[in-house]
């Protein structure tokens, strides 16, 4: 059972848990919209697996969830993420500069949306 607050599912492939993805629903005003999130391990990466997982994901949860828009933040150094993302609909809306400090380097994150029709 899934608890729709907070949708987290964990993506296993072969038997062996290998990654996550979530959605975070907004509340009040944002009740419409949810923040996405994923990973995958990186013995998996180049396959095409994330761009089929968000898509099931999202078939499934923006009508569960009853959203209109899905958004997200990618690393600038993660252009493989951003392309997942791309291929599941979603738009390029913007850049937030110096955002994120990881391993002691300031990094852009490219803010991406994704508007679903009512």
């Amino acid at each position: 059972m899934v608890d729709l607050a907070h949708p987290l599912l964990a993506i296993e492939i072969d038997g062996e848990a290998c990654g996550s993805i979530a959605l975070r629903p907004g509340r009040g005003e944002r009740a419409h919209v949810a923040e996405l999130g994923y990973w995958l391990g990186r013995r998996y990466w180049g396959q095409g697996r994330m761009t089929r997982i968000v898509a099931t994901y999202l078939d499934w949860a923006i009508p569960a969830l009853g959203l209109l828009r899905i958004e997200t933040s990618v690393l600038d150094s993660n252009p493989a993420s951003a392309r997942v993302l791309e291929k599941n609909g979603f738009v390029r809306e913007g850049i937030r500069r110096g955002a994120l400090r990881k391993h002691g380097r300031l990094h852009d994150l490219h803010l991406f949306g994704r508007i679903q029709a009512p």
